[in-house]
Parts: C-alpha cells; structure tokens; sequence
C-alpha cells in the first residue's frame, strides 16, 4: 500500500464512522456517544496507520509499540465516556449546539462531526509520523515518549476515577471537586489527554535531521491544546460550571489553574 492510498482510507474510514456517531445521537438522544466514537476513531485510524504495511514493509517494534499506545489511549478513555454516557444527562456542550441551531441541529450536526473527523485525522498523522520514524530502535526519544505516554494515559484515568468518585459520595449538589489532581488544574483529564500527544510527538522526532518529518508531529499538541482550552472544551464547560455551581467554581477559578497544573494560588 502507497503512503498515499493509506492516507485516503484513513480519511474515509474516520469520516464514516463519524457518520455512524451522528446516527447513534440521532437514534438515542444522548451526545455522548458522539465523543466516545470520536475517541474510538482516533485509536484504530493510530493502528491503521501504524501497522499497514508500505510499499510491501510490515510493521517493526516502533510500530507495534506506537499502535499499542494508541489504541490503549483510545479504548480506556473512550470506554470511560461509554460508561459514563449510558444513565447520564446530556453533555452540556453538545446541549448548548442544540439550542443555538434549533431545528437546523441535525444538518449542522452532521457536518459539525465531519470536522471532527478531519481533526482526528490531523491528529493521527503524529501516530503515524512516530510508528514510522526510521532510526534505529530503541532510540533515546522512544524511552522518553513512552514515559510520557505511560503517564499521560495513567494520569487521566487517574483524573476520572478521581471525579466519578466525587460525584458518587457529593452528589448533584453545589460543591466543586478538589481531590488529586482536580486541586492542581480544573482540566486535569483534559491536560493529560493532551499531554498523551506530546509523547507521540517527541518519538517522532529525531534530532540527528534524518527524520525531518517527526518534527511535524508537534503540529499534533499543538493543536489539541488550541482546540481543548479555545474551543471545544474549557471555554463551554466552564460557562456550564459557572451556571451550575456559581460562587463555588468562581472561588476555584481563583484559586487553581486553569490547564496546565501547578501549585494552588492564595486567596
């Protein structure tokens, strides 16, 4: 298979299966499988991308190594979001396209997932970019991009167990989650997803200049921190917070970062 060709599969298969999504909120009412989908995606279009072989080559450790990572990272956070959807009300986020869209929701809807789908391709061009990175293996930039990854994906796992927890003792009430990480960055779940894009990047990279391509797979953090703290994410779930807990989560706005964790600031 040419570079190319796998390159348009990659982009057909995610387009399809955002369509599939689009149906499944269609059928069920429920926004969440959306992003379970979404998250599903970006893993097996990682493995795709990783594993089909080139011109003829299969696959070598890096690849089995970088598929492995980004299916785990896929299927732990998207199997979270299934659980969490299945007795949920519906997101906040996709609540507010509803009433700003009307009775357009659907048709934007559709072509509001298709966008999805070409940023997850965006993405998923750092996994192939790190799977395919040529030097010889283990390579310093291996070791450290696995690091990464083993604390990006423990760390947001680690971040949701936290706030389920919350919300199983507290309840639907007022107050604001301030356990484990949640008291060092209000998107601590958020940060380690994007954190889990710098480790694919830094194995894409190669500082010798043999691989000049790695180093677009920065494109990838990058990226996902404009569309995770400007876009798609903080920006309407803080909005949705502020409504929901008012004098509560202003106190935490004022107390703890917003993204990046760091100590908590004083009063």
């Amino acid at each position: 298979m040419s570079v190319s060709l796998l390159f348009v599969a990659t982009a057909c298969g995610l387009s399809t299966l955002m369509a599939f999504a689009w149906l499944l909120q269609r059928k069920t009412g429920q926004s969440g499988w959306i992003d379970a989908t979404w998250s599903f995606a970006i893993g097996a279009a990682g493995a795709f991308l990783s594993l089909a072989p080139i011109d003829g080559e299969g696959p070598g450790a890096r690849q089995y190594i970088v598929a492995a990572f980004a299916v785990a990272g896929a299927a732990r956070l998207g199997l979270h979001i299934v659980a969490r959807s299945i007795n949920a009300a519906e997101d906040p986020r996709y609540h507010e396209l509803a009433l700003e869209w009307g009775a357009d929701f659907p048709r934007r809807l559709f072509g509001f997932l298709q966008i999805q789908a070409a940023c997850a391709f965006l993405l998923s061009l750092a996994v192939f970019l790190a799977a395919r990175n040529p030097i010889a293996f283990p390579a310093l930039t291996d070791f450290v991009g696995v690091a990464i990854l083993v604390a990006a994906i423990g760390g947001e796992a680690w971040s949701d167990a936290t706030l389920a927890r919350f919300r199983a003792t507290r309840g639907p009430g007022k107050s604001v989650c301030m356990d484990g990480p949640w008291a060092w960055s209000r998107h601590p779940n958020y940060f380690f997803q994007w954190l889990s894009w710098v480790g694919f990047a830094v194995i894409a990279m190669d500082v010798t200049g043999a691989w000049p391509q790695g180093w677009f797979a920065l494109l990838a953090p990058a990226f996902m921190y404009w569309l995770l703290t400007y876009v798609s994410v903080v920006p309407p779930l803080e909005k949705h917070m502020l409504a929901s807990r008012g004098a509560a989560f202003r106190a935490y706005q004022a107390q703890v970062n917003v993204f990046f964790p760091g100590p908590q600031k004083r009063a």
